[in-house]
């Protein structure tokens, strides 16, 4: 049963399927990839394998925000509707989609003073997001209020942990989401850089050299971080690598006995940037009180 009154939005660079945006009653704001010299919408018509395939082409796909049309239409609806509404951003230090989306918030509002849609930076990227935004549309279904929902998405957005790590470092240093003096050249002795996000910011911690060590070291660091790992909803997202999720999702299993998890292929828009091969695994480092 959907909530009527409240209506939760997100934009595609959460990641979750586009099954999922249908099923639970939330909006897709996609976001935006050039290709070839024409621009596509992100899970709307592009999918990330051609993406992905693109790229080990040796072609460089760009991506801009959710264009303010998109947000016109969307905001306008849920006025017209007289509904409330929550859009979840991706980072606003990743992406200026969170900007754009309160710049025509005021706008509508120009015309529906009434409009009630909060627009909230989660600070998180990818399944991170998605996690956030799955559990905000679960509580929106269910009949939560909106400040519960809010109280929720602040919770969780601030206590998510992201690890990952990328196959080539220069995917993100070419878009200026880390800076070219930490796009550290490993391929060729097979080291392999682990980053997290820091109030939104993609952040290096250390290269470790070799799969099997990455694997183990981000085992370690769950321990390190997370707390009852068995009772979360674990997510995982990769770059057209579905073989090695399957591997963390089973080590992780092993480990910790979780028997929850999120696991999506990483969409076009974050994918643009992060290349092929990108392994990265999601979970709070603190429960929220009611759980």
């Amino acid at each position: 049963m959907f909530n009527m009154t409240i209506q939760i939005i997100s934009d595609s660079a959460c990641d979750l399927p586009l099954s999922f945006y249908k099923d639970n009653n939330v909006n897709l704001a996609p976001l935006q990839v050039l290709i070839d010299d024409k621009t596509y919408e992100d899970l709307k018509t592009i999918q990330p394998k051609e993406i992905y395939d693109a790229m080990r082409e040796g072609k460089a796909p760009k991506t801009s925000q959710v264009s303010p049309e998109n947000f016109l239409k969307i905001f306008t609806e849920i006025a017209q509707q007289k509904k409330q509404g929550i859009y979840v951003a991706i980072s606003s230090e990743l992406s200026g989609t969170y900007q754009t989306a309160v710049m025509v918030l005021n706008q509508v509002k120009e015309d529906y003073p009434e409009l009630d849609i909060e627009v909230i930076d989660s600070k998180c990227a990818s399944v991170g997001y998605g996690l956030v935004v799955y559990k905000a549309a679960q509580m929106a279904n269910a009949g939560a209020s909106k400040e519960e929902i809010l109280k929720d998405i602040s919770f969780r957005a601030k206590h998510m942990e992201h690890l990952f790590t990328v196959d080539d470092l220069e995917y993100l240093a070419r878009g200026g989401r880390v800076s070219k003096a930490s796009a550290f050249v490993g391929g060729l002795l097979n080291i392999k850089p682990l980053l997290h996000v820091e109030e939104g910011k993609l952040i290096p911690i250390e290269k470790i050299r070799g799969k099997k060590k990455l694997l183990k070291r981000v085992i370690e660091l769950m321990h390190e971080r997370g707390v009852e790992i068995n009772t979360q909803t674990v997510g995982i997202s990769h770059g057209d690598d579905e073989v090695t999720a399957l591997e963390w999702k089973q080590a992780i299993q092993d480990e910790f006995g979780t028997s929850n998890f999120l696991i999506n292929t990483i969409g076009s828009a974050i994918g643009s940037h992060v290349g092929p091969g990108t392994m990265a695994v999601y979970f709070l480092n603190e429960l929220p009180p009611q759980e």
